[in-house]
């Protein structure tokens, strides 16, 4: 095997491994909780502020055929706020480049075209090596079926912290499922 060979065997075993402690180290976090992201007007925005309350976590993109989903995430956290709900809007440019603006451009967007009101983070990788550490954690947690596919996949958290379920894509916010598993997150102490 030439040197040359043997290096980049290495250097792959160490990337590979780096990988592998990253991701055990994510899958040992037990609640949603542990994780922070940054706002989309700047500074921190950890989870923890939110403990006791259920949280509906959706990466976003305003460019998308499902960006109208923009207002029924709005009716959820207008319906459910006082009640605990948390709508975060995750803004990614992972799927089909349809996130490319700024986070001040996305802010402007959202709150001019949908009247948006529950937090945004700042834009974030939710998918592949590159993910956010939450989104890492919540597909060890329920696997890699339940991992973004496309824009405006939804995880619901507990009040606990604990991850819940996945809604993809195509279960839109108003859709039955969502709103009952949202009412029998909000129903636990």
């Amino acid at each position: 095997m030439s040197k040359w060979l043997a290096g980049a065997v290495v250097l792959f075993m160490v990337g590979a491994m780096t990988g592998a402690i990253a991701s055990a180290a994510e899958s040992n976090k037990a609640l949603a909780y542990d994780y922070s992201f940054e706002a989309i007007e700047g500074g921190k925005m950890p989870l923890e502020q939110w403990r006791g309350k259920a949280l509906l976590i959706v990466n976003t993109a305003s460019f998308c055929g499902f960006t109208p989903q923009y207002a029924g995430l709005q009716a959820l956290w207008q319906r459910y706020e006082k009640q605990g709900l948390v709508v975060i809007g995750v803004p990614s440019n992972d799927f089909g480049g349809q996130e490319p603006n700024s986070d001040g451009e996305i802010l402007g967007f959202c709150k001019g075209a949908y009247n948006v009101t529950f937090p945004l983070t700042s834009k974030q990788a939710v998918s592949g090596p590159a993910a956010h550490p939450f989104y890492r954690w919540a597909s060890d947690r329920l696997g890699l079926g339940a991992a973004p596919k496309w824009n405006f996949h939804k995880y619901l958290v507990g009040r606990d912290g604990t991850l819940i379920k996945a809604f993809s894509t195509q279960v839109p916010p108003q859709a039955p499922e969502l709103i009952a598993a949202i009412e029998a997150a909000l129903a636990q102490p």
